[in-house]
């Protein structure tokens, strides 16, 4: 079919319009209701699914940061791949916030002002303790501090971070984020129910919190420890 150009056709719609004397939002008014005359649909862009690193993506990169033998980013970037925390709480991390007897890690003053309680796996407490031991000899107060004894920033964490990204030789940048999003990810696969993760995230979901408020943090811990057992680092 031969169309009129859209040029043309809008200088004949041009002389049934001028003794309007259309302004911009009259005319947008116009052509919105012209497409419904026509039933024409906008046209929609596809919505990209967030990238979430895969199980050897996350060995590729985890093998990257063992390799640099940094002890402290180790324990940074498994902090995050175990308890899903943001980086803007990691940074606000004391060391007084850890419960070495039940595995768990206070988060103070989160997101929306919130504290929460994020699990971490048996398996890491020698790990964490090892390095809380070394960084009390500088008497330091956060878990994560600099040789001057101030504690990282969230820009500080996210450079640590793309380093071993770039080593690892991954097509994309594992960023703070992207470790929070694969452990969700990962324990929704593992079968857990959305009540049991979302305090554990950080979410505000009211119907979470609902199904939440009938459960023990116990029994959510419970799950947690079983399923990281197969975790893939």
């Amino acid at each position: 079919m031969n169309r009129t150009s859209p040029k043309t056709k809008a200088k004949e719609l041009a002389k049934y319009l001028r003794k309007e004397r259309p302004d911009y939002n009259y005319l947008k008014d116009v052509f919105r209701n012209l497409r419904q005359e026509l039933e024409i649909e906008v046209p929609r862009e596809p919505k990209n699914l967030p990238y979430v690193p895969s199980e050897d993506d996350i060995q590729k990169y985890y093998e990257a940061v063992w390799s640099s033998q940094d002890h402290q980013d180790m324990v940074i970037i498994k902090t995050i791949l175990y308890t899903g925390i943001r980086v803007s709480e990691l940074v606000n991390i004391k060391i007084s916030d850890i419960d070495f007897k039940n595995y768990q890690i206070k988060v103070t003053q989160g997101k929306g002002k919130k504290d929460r309680i994020v699990p971490f796996p048996k398996a890491f407490k020698e790990f964490l303790l090892f390095h809380v031991d070394e960084i009390k000899k500088r008497h330091a107060i956060y878990l994560f501090e600099s040789s001057w004894n101030k504690k990282y920033t969230d820009r500080g964490i996210r450079k640590i971070l793309s380093k071993y990204s770039k080593i690892a030789g991954l097509e994309q940048n594992i960023s703070p984020h992207k470790l929070r999003h694969f452990i969700l990810t990962w324990l929704k696969k593992q079968g857990i129910d959305d009540a049991l993760i979302q305090p554990y995230s950080g979410h505000e979901n009211r119907k979470s919190l609902e199904i939440y408020s009938k459960l023990s943090i116990t029994d959510a811990q419970k799950e947690y420890n079983k399923a990281m057992d197969k975790f893939p680092i």
